[in-house]
C-alpha cells in the first residue's frame, strides 16, 4: 500500500515480493497476505524443466507489478506434507509448475506449464484487479485535498508517490502537472505531459491539464484589465479588445466573467477571427471539471446560440 509522502522509490524490494515458502510460514505468507494484497504461488521443482524456465519468467512480471502482487515459490518435494495437504483441498499439484494465484485467503485463478510472458502479465493484471488498487484511491483523494487547501509541495509529493507505483495513472499525472502550474511552473507542467506513456497521452485528465496550462500562457501576456474593459465600453463592436478583455478576466480567476464576454463575441459573430470566441470557450470548459457549473451552463448557451 502506498504511504502518503513516500518518494517516488516507494515500490517495495524484490526481497519483500518474492520469498520462498514453507509449511511454518504458508498461512502467514499467502492465506492472511493475500488478505492485503494478492498472492501469487509457484509450485514448483528442482528437477523440473519448464519450472527453471517459468520461474524466473514469473519473478521478473512480479517486480514489474510494483507491489500490485507478491509471490511464495513452494518447492513441492522440499514441502510434500503442504503440497499433499493442498491437493485434497483441490489444488491440481499432480503436474508442475502449477502456479496458484490467492486472493482474500482462497485461490482465484491459477494455469500450469510454461507460457507465454503476456500470458503472465495478463493473469498477475487480473489478480491485482481483485486485489484493488493498494490504497491508490485514498492517496488520490487525499493528493487533491491537499491541492485544494493550497499545500501544493505536498501534493506534488503524493501525485509523484502515486506514479512511483503506478506510471499509467493519468489522475496522478495530470493532478502532478496541476501542482506545477499552481507553483507557477508551467514549463515543467508542460514536460510533465511531454512523458506521458501512450496509453494515457490522450486521456481526460491529461487534455484538461493541457488546456490549463494554454490559458496560463495566455494569463502571462493579458493586458491591464481595467484599460481593457475601458475599450470595449467605449466600441462595443470592438471584438478583439473584447476578447482581450475576456482573456484578461479569466487571467484574473473571473472565469464566469469571461465566459460571459465570450459569448457575447460569438453572439455577435460567431465566425469572428475564424472562430476564435468557440475555440477559447472550449479551451476554458476543458480546463474545468465536467460538472463545473460555469461549464455545464456555458456549454448549454452556446449549443442554444449553435442550433438557434
Amino acid at each position: 500500500m502506498l504511504e502518503l509522502g513516500q518518494g517516488q522509490g516507494g515500490a517495495a524490494p524484490a526481497t519483500d515480493l518474492i520469498k520462498d515458502g514453507t509449511e511454518a510460514t504458508f498461512m502467514a505468507d499467502v492465506i492472511e497476505g493475500s488478505r492485503e494484497v494478492p498472492v501469487i504461488v509457484d509450485f514448483w521443482a528442482t528437477w523440473c524443466g519448464p519450472c527453471k524456465t517459468l520461474g524466473p519468467m514469473l519473478e521478473a512480471a512480479v517486480t514489474a507489478a510494483k507491489g500490485k502482487v507478491k509471490m511464495v515459490k513452494i518447492d513441492v518435494d522440499k514441502e510434500q506434507r503442504l503440497a499433499g495437504a493442498l491437493a485434497q483441498q483441490g489444488l491440481p499439484l499432480q503436474s508442475i509448475p502449477t502456479v496458484v494465484g490467492f486472493v482474500d485467503g482462497r485461490p482465484v485463478d491459477m494455469f500450469q506449464g510454461a507460457v507465454p510472458q503476456g500470458q503472465i502479465k495478463e493473469f498477475i493484471d487480473r489478480l491485482a484487479a481483485m486485489g484493488g488498487d493498494g490504497g491508490l484511491a485514498e492517496a488520490l483523494e487525499a493528493a487533491e485535498a491537499m491541492l485544494a487547501e493550497g499545500a501544493v509541495v505536498d501534493a506534488a509529493q503524493t501525485f509523484a508517490a502515486i506514479l512511483g507505483e503506478e506510471p499509467e495513472n493519468a489522475a496522478a499525472m495530470g493532478g502532478l502537472a496541476r501542482a506545477h502550474i499552481a507553483l507557477g511552473e508551467i514549463d515543467k507542467a508542460e514536460g510533465i505531459l511531454n512523458t506521458a506513456p501512450d496509453a494515457i497521452a490522450t486521456a481526460p485528465e491529461l487534455e484538461a491539464v493541457r488546456a490549463q496550462i494554454a490559458l496560463a500562457r495566455q494569463a502571462e501576456n493579458a493586458g491591464p484589465l481595467a484599460d481593457l474593459k475601458a475599450a470595449v465600453e467605449a466600441d462595443p463592436a470592438n471584438l478583439q479588445a473584447r476578447f482581450d478583455y475576456a482573456q484578461a478576466l479569466h487571467a484574473g480567476g473571473q472565469v464566469q466573467e469571461a465566459v460571459d464576454e465570450l459569448l457575447e463575441i460569438f453572439r455577435r459573430d460567431r465566425e469572428w477571427n475564424e472562430g476564435a470566441a468557440k475555440t477559447q470557450l472550449f479551451t476554458i470548459f476543458d480546463a474545468l471539471k465536467p460538472q463545473d457549473p460555469i461549464a455545464l451552463n456555458g456549454r448549454r448557451r452556446l449549443s442554444s446560440m449553435i442550433f438557434a
